[in-house]
């Protein structure tokens, strides 16, 4: 995929291990740890390494910038996005938009029909950008039942 007006923005499937997704992942629990100080580190809806079938990295000329995620629910055909992020840096191209495009793409590749997805009242580009992708807002499902704070979505793909 090519970043608007940018160099090439490629996406890649990595282990959730790996260095670069180590350091993103990084960067996102510290940018939410400033945004929702109240909770611990990992969130209301924590996530290993372990529970994921999809890690993408998104690399802008060559340097990790982008991340994001896939875990099987419970219910069959449905997963959850986990770990979306775009360095601040990187922010303002549409890199966003196209991982989640790819996310869903592997989703779908996975016999998947749902996809769903968290995120907090103070994250107002990400719920511009799920809002923009076709999700539609849902009741917040566990763990997130009850938390003023978590915005809810889902998407068929």
């Amino acid at each position: 995929m090519e970043a608007p007006g940018d160099g090439a923005f490629v996406i890649e499937s990595v282990s959730p291990r790996c260095a670069d997704a180590t350091a993103l992942v990084a960067g996102l629990m510290a940018e939410l740890a400033r945004r929702y100080p109240e909770y611990e580190a990992g969130g209301v809806g924590n996530v290993t390494p372990a529970d994921v079938c999809v890690f993408l990295i998104g690399r802008l000329d060559g340097r990790p910038v982008a991340c994001g995620s896939l875990r099987p629910m419970e219910e069959p055909g449905l997963a959850e996005v986990k770990r979306m992020y775009v360095e601040p840096a990187a922010r303002g191209r549409g890199l966003s938009k196209g991982m989640l495009a790819v996310l869903e793409e592997h989703a779908h590749g996975l016999g998947f029909a749902r996809v769903r997805l968290e995120t907090g009242t103070r994250q107002p580009e990400a719920l511009q950008l799920y809002e923009s992708a076709g999700y539609r807002r849902i009741e917040n499902y566990p763990p997130y039942v009850g938390n003023s704070i978590s915005v809810c979505f889902e998407k068929r793909v």
